[in-house]
């Protein structure tokens, strides 16, 4: 995410509770992509690689849905 967005994000989100727990799982999860990818994942580390990204993406497009009706 651009510092622009994560400027809004932060000032939005005292007002936004959604917006709150979104953003805090966006940087959980990707934590968690930083942590799997350190080595050459196995097999079921790759799977779970693809749903944390599923899940990240879900999250952001939503907090883009967001970000867009204050702008």
């Amino acid at each position: 995410m651009e510092s622009a967005e994560i400027e809004l994000i932060h000032h939005l989100s005292t007002k936004n509770d959604e917006l709150r727990h979104l953003y805090a799982q966006h940087q959980k999860y990707e934590g968690q992509l930083s942590q799997l990818l350190v080595r050459h994942p196995s097999e079921s580390e790759l799977r779970e690689i693809a749903r944390v990204k599923r899940l990240k993406l879900r999250g952001k497009d939503r907090i883009q849905a967001i970000l867009a009706t204050h702008r």
